[in-house]
C-alpha cells in the first residue's frame, strides 16, 4: 500500500498551519527534527512564550514498530503483535489571552501487518474546542466548520464524529467534558482507502476555518489576573486528560516515542485547588452551566449546513 500521498499531505498541512500561525504570533515556530530508536522519526514545530501563543506546537511523526503497543491493540486485540506503522499531524494552541479557546487537532494514519494476511489500516483524528469563557458564536462557528469538513462524504459523519468527540474528551473521574467537543473518529476504513484518506485531509484543511475566525474575534480582548488564574485552573483539566485518557499520549510513551514531543501539549502555566468552585452568577460559572455539556450547537442556533 502507498502511503506516501498521505505523508506528502500530512508534511504540508504541518507547513501550512504553522506558517499562518507565526503570521499571528510574529514569532517563527522552533523546527527540531527527531529519530526514533525503534524506527522512524518526525518533525517537532513548536513556540514557547510567543506574543500570542503562550505555547503552540505543531507534530509531525512517522514511526515504525515490530509489535503494537497495548494502547493500540486495546480496541482490537487481534491485531495484538502485529507490526506497525502510523504517522500523523497533532497540534495543540495554548493562547495567553484567556478569552481565546485552547485548540487540539490531529489526523493520522495507521497499518498494522503480519506476514501471509492482508494489512489492516484505519484513519483517525479529529479537532476539538476548549474555552475558558464562552461564546456562543464561537461554538457555533467551530461545530459548522467541523460539519463542513465531513457532510461531502455523507450526512451521517458529523452527528456520529460530534458524539464520538463528546464521548471520548469526558474526563471520567470529574464526569466533565474537557472543552466544547468538535469531532473525533478512530479506525476509520469504511468505504475503502480513498474516501477514508480524502475525509481525513477535508478535517485537516478545514482546522484553520474553524479557529481562525475565533482568534480574530477574540484575540485582542483586554483580560486581567482574574482571567489568567482561571485559565491556569482550567488548564489542569487539559492536563488531567492527556495524560490520564489520552490515546495518544499513551500510545507514544508505551510506543517508545519522543518524550518532548509527545508532552508539547501541555499548557506552561497550570493551577489546582482543592474542591474549588466558580462565583454564582459569574462569566466563571456561565462556562460550565452553559458549555462544559453536551449540546446540539448547531440545531439550537438553527445553523445552516454552509454557514461560516
Amino acid at each position: 500500500m502507498n502511503t506516501q500521498p498521505v505523508k506528502k499531505f500530512l508534511l504540508e498541512l504541518q507547513e501550512l498551519i504553522v506558517e499562518r500561525m507565526e503570521q499571528i504570533d510574529g514569532s517563527p515556530f522552533r523546527r527540531d527534527a527527531w529519530e526514533r530508536p525503534g524506527g522512524g522519526g518526525g518533525i517537532t514545530r513548536l513556540i514557547e512564550e510567543g506574543d500570542f501563543l503562550e505555547r503552540g506546537g505543531v507534530n509531525f511523526s512517522h514511526v515504525t514498530g515490530d509489535r503494537l503497543p497495548p494502547s493500540a491493540s486495546a480496541q482490537r486485540p487481534e491485531l495484538a503483535g502485529r507490526s506497525w506503522e502510523a504517522m500523523g499531524v497533532s497540534l495543540v494552541m495554548h493562547p495567553r489571552n484567556p478569552y481565546v479557546p485552547t485548540t487540539h487537532m490531529n489526523v493520522r494514519y495507521f497499518v498494522a501487518t503480519r506476514p501471509g494476511e492482508a494489512p489492516v489500516w484505519w484513519f483517525g483524528g479529529g479537532m476539538d474546542l476548549t474555552p475558558y469563557y464562552g461564546f456562543e458564536e464561537d461554538a457555533t462557528h467551530f461545530h459548522a466548520m467541523c460539519r463542513r469538513a465531513l457532510d461531502p462524504f455523507g450526512a451521517a459523519y458529523h452527528p456520529r464524529f460530534k458524539q464520538g468527540c463528546d464521548e471520548y474528551f469526558h474526563l471520567k473521574h470529574r464526569n466533565e467534558p474537557r472543552g466544547i467537543g468538535g469531532i473525533f473518529f478512530d479506525d476509520l476504513a469504511e468505504g475503502g482507502f480513498e474516501h477514508c484518506f480524502n475525509l481525513t485531509e477535508s478535517v485537516g484543511d478545514h482546522f484553520l476555518a474553524a479557529y481562525l475566525p475565533i482568534v480574530e474575534r477574540r484575540g485582542d480582548l483586554p483580560y486581567g489576573e482574574r482571567e489568567r488564574d482561571f485559565q491556569a485552573y482550567r488548564r489542569g483539566r487539559y492536563v488531567e486528560f492527556n495524560l490520564v485518557f489520552d490515546r495518544g499520549t499513551l500510545f507514544g510513551l508505551q510506543s517508545g516515542g519522543r518524550t518532548e514531543s509527545i508532552l508539547m501539549s501541555m499548557p506552561p502555566i497550570v493551577k489546582w485547588r482543592y474542591d474549588w468552585h466558580p462565583e454564582p452568577g459569574s462569566e466563571e460559572a456561565r462556562l460550565y452551566s452553559d458549555f462544559l455539556r453536551p449540546r446540539d450547537w448547531l440545531g439550537e442556533f438553527n445553523t445552516a449546513p454552509d454557514a461560516a
